[in-house]
């Protein structure tokens, strides 16, 4: 059976009620939701984490007045399995989002799915990087849930190259991410003049390289080292346009009741590691790879400032405005748990781990195995400003994967409760144990101390891998 042919039977089972979902909800509780994230934004690149050089005044500003995490992290160490946790709660390896350009699969349910048969009007700007965002392709942001999107394939830089619902590219004259946040805000307004909530995701393609600045935002950084100056720069730039947004939420009378909430897609680049009191970088299962800012505003909820340490992750996203929204989760496995005692003020820890694994792709690449989706459905559109492969587009790969064997759970993988860190990295790989809370650097592997816990945690970590080979099979979708 096809991608298409699978998707439209799932289509016609789970969103059948689109059409028939009410114009206006009934629960005029319910808030407005605004999900934004930075393309390679780190724990460390924001002014409120002390960064020497940078300036982020807007989120400084969301960090003093909501509720920020100290401890947030990205599901992956890359971009693509990222954005697949935030849309799915759930780990990316689960629908083969292995890496960057390997997209998600058609049958993956999503909170745009669930928030739009409740009667959310539904709306992606920006960077999707889990499949094409063309019409044909069965995992554009339509196929995925929302109603209109102006969008990219991968990542952009000033005056982007965006379709605007399937459509041929356009260029888009601009600041990068002053024009998507201009698009939504304009999707916000129509929605909010037909009384409908409205849920939209706003994905800068900001800070990611190559760096190409605004001359005005770059004069900020004469003193900083040359190499990141264009960087900290698109940094300032998507501040900025942030501002923008929580502006236009306050005239429009909106910020009271609208969740606002931002993070990055995984940790820094190597060039951005400048100030990070983490180990590691992108790609890579330390803490600099994968901790990132996270920040929340939403007055009705959290009308004054807090702080948590407790763990969270981007897989927790969509079983936290499932809870907060009384809407129901999917029937198949999560790996994201809902934090609505975060923002009410009563979780102080973490009830259950989190797993990382960053799967070994090569493995798979080599078994020639079958394309999940047509090789032509999943060739990208949107041009970005690098060569790849000697185009300037982005085409994606998933594969079916039918049976579970013993080389699949290769890859490093690494498992975190609410104080240790047991990791299994390289080829062969090593095992090390750090006490994030008291060594967040890891830079003392404790693992000959406590070498009871660490097999408890591998172990856990084991049966978590199954679960995950398990879905990859495609099992949960039958």
């Amino acid at each position: 059976m096809s991608a298409l042919t699978t998707r439209r039977r799932f289509l016609r089972g789970f969103a059948a009620g689109f059409t028939a979902a009410p114009a206006v909800l009934a629960s005029a509780r319910r808030p407005n939701i605004i999900l934004c994230m930075g393309d390679d934004h780190g724990w460390n690149e924001t002014g409120y984490n002390r960064h020497p050089y940078l300036r982020t005044p807007v989120l400084d500003e969301m960090a003093a007045s909501g509720l920020r995490f100290d401890n947030f992290y990205a599901a992956a160490p890359l971009c693509s399995p990222t954005r697949a946790s935030i849309m799915t709660g759930r780990h990316p390896n689960r629908c083969g989002t292995f890496g960057a350009n390997w997209s998600i699969r058609p049958e993956e349910i999503t909170i745009a799915h669930i928030l739009r048969k409740a009667g959310y009007a539904c709306g992606h700007f920006g960077k999707w990087h889990l499949g094409p965002v063309k019409a044909a392709s069965p995992t554009n942001p339509g196929a995925m849930g929302f109603e209109q999107w102006l969008s990219h394939d991968n990542f952009f830089e000033v005056d982007p190259w965006l379709s605007r619902n399937g459509g041929p590219p356009e260029q888009l004259r601009g600041e990068g991410s002053e024009v998507i946040v201009r698009e939504a805000i304009s999707f916000m307004e129509s929605a909010a003049r037909d009384r409908r909530p409205f849920f939209v995701a706003v994905w800068f393609g900001s800070p990611h390289a190559p760096y190409v600045a605004l001359e005005a935002d770059l004069a900020l950084y004469r003193n900083a080292p040359a190499e990141i100056r264009a960087r900290l720069a698109e940094i300032t730039a998507m501040d900025r346009a942030l501002g923008q947004l929580r502006a236009w939420l306050r005239k429009a009378g909106l910020r009271e009741n609208t969740l606002l909430w931002y993070c990055g897609d995984n940790g820094v680049p190597p060039e951005g590691r400048l100030t990070t009191p983490f180990r590691g970088h992108k790609g890579q299962l330390y803490e600099g790879g994968l901790r990132v800012p996270g920040v929340v505003e939403w007055p009705a909820m959290i009308p004054k400032p807090r702080a948590t340490d407790v763990h969270a992750v981007t897989s927790d996203m969509l079983p936290t405005i499932c809870d907060l929204v009384e809407l129901t989760l999917p029937e198949r496995p999560l790996d994201g748990i809902s934090l609505k005692g975060l923002f009410e003020g009563s979780m102080k820890a973490r009830p259950t781990p989190i797993c990382f694994w960053s799967y070994d792709t090569r493995r798979e690449v080599r078994r020639n195995p079958e394309p999940y989706i047509s090789p032509e459905l999943q060739e990208g559109t949107t041009p970005t400003a690098t060569l790849m492969d000697g185009r300037y587009t982005r085409n994606f790969r998933n594969f079916r994967h039918t049976r579970i064997a013993e080389e699949d759970y290769g890859g490093d993988a690494a498992i975190l409760d609410n104080r240790y860190k047991f990791l299994l990295v390289g080829d062969p790989a090593r095992r090390e144990l750090y006490d994030i809370r008291q060594d967040p650097g890891e830079s003392r592997n404790i693992i000959d101390r406590h070498g009871d816990l660490a097999r408890r945690l591998e172990k856990q970590l084991r049966e978590w891998q199954h679960s995950v080979l398990r879905s990859l099979t495609g099992a949960d979708y039958r």
